[in-house]
């Protein structure tokens, strides 16, 4: 295996604050790997994976995906970069209030042309975004509301489709089941899980729900690795 991500030296302080909240020394995730990340509140999970997707740039140190460093990078081509290589599944979604759940799913591909031809491969944008919104428990009746219609356990289940469709090397997910009842979060977790395992893309996963863990290759608990989180706590 291979590591689509790999970080070191890392360092990253919030602009004000007096100490850094992420440390880490060395941290790769290899390709087609699952990892669980958990830890409490305050010990830089969020954090860390903005730095991993190039959301944020680390202060020192060096964090690259598929080789190349973000910090190396112009703003617009870390947006370029992550569209096109990375599936975010943001704590709060952020999905574009007024385009429908369909045109929320396919709005990777309309931004990169790698994830544009991935989905080619079974069909085409749109063909891959009904079955995954299919797969995630959101009839065709729903395809065509505004993404503010939906309820919030609707939404994240829209963000996790754009987030698989065209096949990205890594899935982010940041806590992506919180609104989710235990049904559905089976289910959830089925399709994601799976999607990952079939196409190689490395998923990172952060939880503070240990029961799904036993579902993930490796975990990681955050203060083992983060200093900073280590040097916070009382």
């Amino acid at each position: 295996m291979s590591a689509v991500l790999r970080a070191e030296a890392l360092r990253f302080a919030w602009p004000g604050a007096a100490a850094s909240c992420i440390d880490i020394e060395q941290l790769e995730i290899e390709a087609g790997e699952a990892v669980f990340l958990h830890g409490p509140s305050g010990c830089g999970k969020s954090t860390l994976l903005s730095l991993l997707a190039g959301v944020l740039v680390a202060d020192a140190g060096r964090v690259a995906l598929l080789g190349q460093d973000w910090a190396a990078l112009s703003g617009a081509a870390r947006d370029r970069q992550r569209v096109a290589h990375v599936g975010y599944i943001f704590q709060q979604f952020n999905l574009l209030p007024y385009l429908s759940v369909l045109d929320n799913v396919l709005l990777p591909c309309r931004f990169s042309a790698r994830r544009r031809e991935q989905a080619a491969r079974e069909g085409g944008a749109r063909a891959q975004a009904a079955r995954l919104l299919e797969d995630m428990g959101l009839s065709q009746a729903l395809w065509k509301r505004q993404a503010m219609q939906l309820s919030v356990g609707q939404q994240q289940r829209v963000a996790a489709a754009r987030a698989l469709i065209g096949h990205p090397e890594v899935v982010i997910a940041d806590e992506p089941t919180s609104a989710l009842d235990e049904d559905r979060r089976e289910a959830f977790l089925d399709v994601l899980v799976e999607a990952c395992r079939a196409n190689r893309s490395a998923l990172v996963f952060v939880s503070h729900d240990q029961r799904i863990a036993a579902r993930f290759g490796r975990h990681l608990l955050l203060p083992e690795i983060n200093r900073a989180a280590e040097l916070a706590q009382p």
